[in-house]
């Protein structure tokens, strides 16, 4: 029996994508180390899911789970919270006829932070994309993970910190260093963080994504994910440019437009040049050979 075909009848005794061996190992060992009080950083290609991964196990923790979209605005503001705008009281007191007694009481408005509320009752973070955000601001989570302690800096606030909750926990995800707007993060914060690739995803874990986020029959998902490995794999794509992303935008696009999955109709062949021309012409410098590439995988679909 072929490893395509014993993939086939995996997927389709079980079509939820996070019951596929290579998830269920994964989330497995992820909420062991969250247990055991580690944070676990997903890093990979953008589009593979680990967003959508994060989510998942923080919801399986069964606590509030906090999401918090990196970015270069984030400030710390943001995330322990500040104080802002005013409130204002007024007391007109008439006992006396005579008497007109005015009190007028002006107090400032604290609002917290995702991060801080997630701190002070034990949420499950999901911090996405945190490279994104500058360094100064994640600097805020080394006292996080290290001493327990959420430091209120600049909050006007009575206490300089806050006890990190006994069930607190956070996943980090991340896309690639070399991606544009992503910063290099301190060592400090990595070391503490217990990093899983998600680059290496077995063709059964990507066939079953497909499937999941369009809804598109098995077979036509299995070939559209290896026409993408094929291509990869023929321009030796180091940096991850053509992702599952392109495999799940293909997909989609076949649901929507009923292009036939067939590398011998023209349309399909336009929509993978479409695809996919931009990213292996970046890699061979070569129009022909980049036409080539991916109309020779094309037609072995």
């Amino acid at each position: 029996m072929s490893v395509l075909k014993q993939n086939s009848e995996r997927l389709s005794s079980n079509t939820d994508v996070y019951e596929q061996p290579f998830f269920k190992s994964l989330i497995r060992r992820s909420l062991n180390y969250l247990s055991a009080g580690y944070p676990v950083h997903y890093t990979g290609a953008s589009g593979i899911g680990k967003t959508t991964l994060a989510i998942h196990v923080a919801k399986r923790r069964n606590r509030p789970v906090t999401l918090i979209t990196g970015n270069k605005d984030l400030t710390n503001d943001d995330l322990i919270g500040a104080f802002k705008g005013y409130s204002r009281k007024k007391l007109n007191d008439n006992f006396v006829r005579t008497v007109r007694k005015i009190e007028e009481n002006v107090t400032e408005d604290w609002v917290s932070g995702h991060l801080y509320e997630a701190v002070k009752h034990g949420h499950t973070v999901v911090y996405d994309e945190f490279t994104r955000s500058s360094p100064e601001t994640n600097n805020l989570f080394l006292s996080v993970l290290e001493e327990k302690i959420l430091p209120l800096y600049g909050s006007k606030s009575k206490d300089s910190h806050i006890r990190v909750h006994p069930d607190f926990r956070i996943v980090f995800t991340s896309n690639p260093a070399e991606y544009i707007g992503v910063y290099d993060t301190q060592d400090a914060l990595m070391n503490r963080m217990i990093s899983i690739p998600l680059n290496a995803l077995s063709m059964e874990a990507e066939v079953a994504i497909v499937m999941e986020r369009t809804k598109i029959k098995q077979a036509k998902a299995e070939a559209i994910v290896c026409f993408v490995r094929g291509v990869k794999e023929s321009t030796g794509d180091k940096k991850g440019l053509l992702s599952l992303r392109a495999s799940i935008m293909i997909a989609d696009l076949v649901k929507k437009t009923s292009v036939r999955v067939d590398g011998k109709d023209e349309a399909f062949q336009n929509l993978c040049l479409d695809m996919t021309y931009f990213s292996v012409l970046s890699m061979t410098e070569n129009e022909e050979e980049a036409r080539e590439i991916i109309l020779d995988h094309c037609k072995k679909v």
